[in-house]
Formats: structure tokens, sequence, C-alpha cells
């Protein structure tokens, strides 16, 4: 039988609820400064168990395979850029929409282990067979889409000229963002990214605002 709502019995207790959580994001973390160094297929389990502190078979319990533990860090990766860009509110338009990503680049030049992590994985994920290859073909799917958007909208409202050529600036604006992070996480500290991908967004909005 079914118990009626609020006489449900749990059968976990809070507290070791709580401490599965705790310990789902320390592997969640560690795992993402162990791929942001050595990638996905050079770090293994072992790696990422002794980081955090547990036994291989206590991470597995978690994530039942490195493939599980990937998603987990992906997904959690995909969920703080968007609560960072995006708020719970809709997804800004027009220039907003490149400004925002001015934002993100502010953000991630404090945290080089994630810049990490997307310039190793995505190096790696280009091959059809590697289990992060579908999340960077959404990834970049998605992104097109929103700035793409973003500029029909600015046409729209007049804020963007309308013979702007839309397919390559947002190419563009993705290929300076994805390689000004690469240049910049082999040399950290040489160039303020920060500064110079503002530099480029407000030639765009110069040439074609």
């Amino acid at each position: 039988m079914s118990y009626p709502a609020g006489y449900r019995i749990e059968r976990e207790h809070p507290r070791r609820r709580r401490n599965g959580e705790t310990a789902r994001l320390k592997a969640i973390q560690a795992a993402i400064e162990l791929f942001a160094v050595g990638g996905y297929g050079g770090t293994s389990i072992a790696d990422v168990a002794a980081k955090t502190g547990l036994s291989q078979s206590g991470l597995l319990h978690h994530f039942p395979s490195k493939t599980a533990l990937l998603s987990a860090v992906l997904e959690h990766r995909s969920k703080e850029d968007a609560d960072f860009l995006f708020d719970g509110e809709q997804a800004p338009l027009r220039w907003a929409a490149f400004d925002a990503l001015v934002s993100l680049v502010a953000r991630n030049s404090t945290r080089p282990d994630w810049v990490g992590l997307f310039v190793r994985l995505s190096a790696e994920a280009t091959e059809p067979g590697h289990p992060a290859h579908q999340w960077l073909l959404d990834h970049y799917s998605s992104l097109r889409q929103w700035l793409g958007e973003a500029l029909e909208d600015g046409k729209t409202h007049g804020d963007v000229a309308q013979d702007a050529p839309v397919e390559a600036i947002v190419n563009n604006t993705i290929a300076v963002l994805d390689g000004m992070q690469q240049q910049w996480l082999c040399a950290p500290g040489s160039f303020s990214m920060v500064a110079q991908f503002r530099t480029f967004i407000e030639s765009i909005k110069t040439t074609w605002g």
C-alpha cells in the first residue's frame, strides 16, 4: 500500500543523506581539479578516490563508473554557468547576452580549474567516441542558438544593424572566447582575459550596433 501524504516512512536518515551529498560534491570538486590537469583519459577512479579521501568502493557507491562521474562533473559545470548567466530568469538578449559573457569570463578568470576543465575536456571530446562528445556538441549548439537569438532580437528592436552577419558574429565570438581561454591557461597572468575579451565585444558593438 502507499502512505498518505505526510506519513511516508523515511528509510534513509536525513543526516546520512546530507553526508552522502557532501561526499558527492567533494568527489565532483576533486574530479574537476584532476580532469583540469590530466583530462578524462589521464585520470583514474583511484586518483579521484584518493583526492576525495574515499575508498574506491566508496566512490563507486556514488558514481558507478568514471563515465558517470564525468557526467556529474559536466552537469555541475553547466548548472553553475547557467545559474550565473541567467539567475533563474530568461536568458539576456540583444547586446546584454554578450555583456553576460564578459561577466562569465571575469568569473572564470578567478577559477583556473574550471578553465582547465573546459579546455582539456573539449579538446579530448572532439573525438566521436569520447563520453563527453555529445555534451560538447550540445554546448556549442545551445551557445550558438542563444547568441543568434540575441542578435536577431537586437535587429527587431533596432539595437543591432539589419545587415549584421549573425552567424559570423556568433562563431567568431565563440572562437575568441575559447581561444583566449586556452592562451590564458598556457600562461596565467600574462594578460587580462577579461580586458581583452571586453575589447573584442566592444568592437563588435561599435561595428554592428
